[in-house]
């Protein structure tokens, strides 16, 4: 049986974090959440995750903030990060994937498949370690 993918969803609303975590254990995805934003790149670095998602609108820090302190650590170099959030304009889509580089934009509200699809599509995007073994 193939090693479970362990996701980090980093979401201030407990509902929807555990929403997510509901939906994506159905697929047998690890999900781990962290509530305080200000405790989420401690988190991330102590459970290193296969994926990361990430609410932009939370409390005392955003979500962009976190994406830059997080993307500034090389070791999170293969780990793909979502943006999960209401901000769902064009042009807020247009700066998460195209100027901050996000590997997947999910709004908010979002379906149950929609957030399978987009998990699935987010581990895709994982890159993996240089490796010669095949």
């Amino acid at each position: 049986m193939a090693e479970r993918k362990k996701i980090l969803v980093i979401e201030d609303d407990k509902d929807i974090a555990d929403l997510v975590k509901l939906v994506l254990e159905t697929e047998n995805f690890e999900v781990d959440s962290e509530l305080n934003p200000e405790a989420a790149y401690e988190k991330a670095k102590s459970s290193r995750p296969d994926a990361i998602m990430l609410d932009l609108l939370m409390p005392r820090m955003d979500g962009w903030t976190i994406f830059k302190i997080i993307r500034q650590d090389h070791s999170f170099d293969n780990v793909p990060i979502a943006i999960l959030t209401a901000k769902s304009q064009q042009v807020d889509q247009m700066v998460g994937l195209h100027i901050m580089n996000a590997d997947a934009y999910i709004t908010k509200p979002f379906g149950k498949q929609e957030l399978i699809d987009k998990t699935y599509e987010l581990i895709g995007k994982r890159k993996q370690p240089s490796d010669t073994g095949g």
